[in-house]
């Protein structure tokens, strides 16, 4: 009877696992590039349950002593509870929201920018930037944004970026206001470096840093240059949205109260049941 306790009680944690990764995506609906959070769980082995009771098994024109658990007759088979397998990111693209702001940049497809922090290089899908006091593209904790010969050097309105990442640059933009103009406008614009774009492998293995911010693992494979038909596009004056649906994320999380629910109740008539036998069927006579 106490095996039906740990069972109860594994798929409590499983669901406190589940609310912790919910919990974590309502938080970050805001969160410009956010990826949600996905938890996923697994069983622990079944026990196979046989009737050791009888003394023998009946066969057709024989009887044969048990002998062996293997000829034992089959009751059926027992969960014996689950576990938490991996929490992992879910990299659907989110909605682009238009901010007219020439420092917010989004990226469409698959890929990370590239930004460099005392810790090395660390990736991200958050594109809202700002111009730091040395002039450098940075992000909001005012890291570089780097591009493919090194950090971006920029100064107000006097810049676009293409769909390809490329950064053009144009004095005599410097005093007016910004505005997406057609790639026609900016033939004579001075081409000053390209965003570093980079993919991995199997991004799902990616680790957060917090802040936006990702990490490579030996499970995702290092960083590579996203080129040609693999390479996102780029649009200025946008940002990316979290990929959370906060209609989605509150009716999993009812699931999961109502799952943990479910489970307490478990350990209660299991209590309950342990309880009656200690007081009633063994009390001595």
């Amino acid at each position: 009877m106490v095996r039906g306790l740990y069972t109860a009680a594994s798929g409590m944690t499983a669901q406190q696992h589940r609310l912790d990764a919910l919990s974590n995506n309502m938080a970050n609906v805001d969160t410009n590039g956010y990826k949600r959070d996905t938890a996923v769980h697994k069983a622990f082995p079944e026990m196979l349950l046989r009737r050791m009771s009888e003394e023998v098994v009946r066969v057709p024109y024989r009887r044969q002593s048990i002998g062996s658990v293997d000829k034992a007759p089959v009751v059926g088979r027992l969960g014996t509870g689950v576990e938490q397998n991996e929490v992992y990111p879910i990299f659907e693209q989110g909605s682009l929201k238009q901010t007219d702001n020439p420092f917010d940049l989004a990226l469409e497809g698959d890929g990370f920018f590239v930004v460099q922090t005392p810790a090395g290089e660390r990736y991200t899908r958050n594109g809202s930037f700002l111009v730091g006091p040395e002039g450098l593209l940075v992000t909001k904790d005012g890291f570089p944004v780097l591009g493919e010969d090194g950090p971006i050097r920029l100064t107000l309105n006097n810049f676009r970026i293409d769909q390809d990442g490329r950064i053009f640059r144009n004095e005599a933009l410097a005093d007016q206001q910004f505005v997406l103009m057609p790639d026609n406008e900016w033939e004579d614009a001075e081409l000053i470096d390209r965003l570093q774009i980079v993919d991995v492998r199997s991004p799902r293995y990616l680790r957060k840093q917090g802040g936006s911010l990702w990490q490579t693992t030996w499970e995702s494979g290092e960083a590579e240059i996203a080129a040609g038909a693999d390479r996102p596009r780029v649009h200025q004056g946008f940002v990316e949205a979290a990929n959370v649906n906060i209609v989605t994320e509150m009716v999993q999380m009812i699931e999961v109260n109502r799952a943990y629910e479910a489970n307490q109740k478990v350990i209660h008539a299991q209590d309950e049941s342990t309880g009656r036998l200690l007081t009633t069927v063994m009390r001595p006579n």
